[in-house]
């Protein structure tokens, strides 16, 4: 029953992308910019009821920008997470923009793409990160720069918070859990690291029951001074306080 309850999702995922990737091809040319971040919110929560996870979230997200989301990296649906709970513009490596479909929702969402191994790339995205907050923007990063199995944090790379100090703008820090809806304890069903594949965690997070995506919204602090690698550890050390 599992299998087939899995199977019956997955071909509900598939019918709404396509769904997406059409409203984005005859409906999306003809909205503002906030009616299609509204669109994307929406969208986001009905792909989180089609593979059953439950969003919780906690705290308060930003009703406005400018400011920096700064989260842990657990899953591929953190994404997904991150825009059902508030709509954001995510910095995301560049690999996906060549990904069929996927990279078709993730230009409606007005991502920012990084090729993390250069170092001159990465500063060309800031100075599009700063730009994007001066003008109000709600942006996205996970400073870990890879996804790790949500028992603990990695190590918060720094460079992307520059644009939160250039911009002189708000970060924040934004904690991500999955959970089993029953018992409490920590879902490791959606998790993608180490040797998984993305079909591999996709089918494991299909066939789960009772997972909760829980977000908890910190509060929103300005560098006051910090440099960026100073800043980062402190962040890292809020959102893994805020996960406790």
């Amino acid at each position: 029953m599992r299998q087939l309850r899995a199977c019956w999702r997955l071909l509900r995922v598939v019918a709404h992308i396509l769904g997406g990737v059409w409203t984005i091809r005859t409906v999306f040319p003809r909205l503002a910019p906030a009616q299609r971040h509204a669109r994307v919110q929406v969208w986001a929560l009905k792909m989180l009821d089609c593979i059953a996870i439950k969003l919780v979230v906690i705290g308060s997200p930003p009703t406005s920008g400018p400011v920096l989301l700064v989260a842990n990296h657990i899953s591929w649906v953190d994404i997904v997470v991150m825009h059902a709970a508030r709509h954001c513009r995510f910095v995301s490596k560049d690999e996906i923009a060549r990904w069929p479909l996927v990279s078709t929702l993730a230009n409606a969402a007005d991502t920012l793409y990084i090729t993390r191994e250069s170092r001159r790339d990465a500063m060309r995205v800031v100075h599009q990160m700063a730009q994007g907050l001066r003008e109000g923007d709600v942006l996205a990063i996970f400073p870990e720069g890879t996804t790790g199995d949500g028992s603990s944090l990695l190590p918060f790379h720094a460079n992307l918070l520059q644009a939160a100090i250039s911009a002189d703008v708000p970060v924040q820090p934004v904690a991500l859990q999955f959970a089993d809806g029953v018992t409490g304890a920590m879902s490791y069903a959606p998790c993608y690291v180490g040797d998984d594949t993305l079909w591999l965690s996709l089918w494991r997070t299909l066939c789960a029951d009772n997972v909760q995506a829980v977000v908890q919204f910190g509060t929103q602090e300005l560098a006051r001074g910090r440099d960026r690698r100073a800043w980062a550890a402190d962040l890292r050390e809020t959102i893994s306080r805020l996960r406790n």
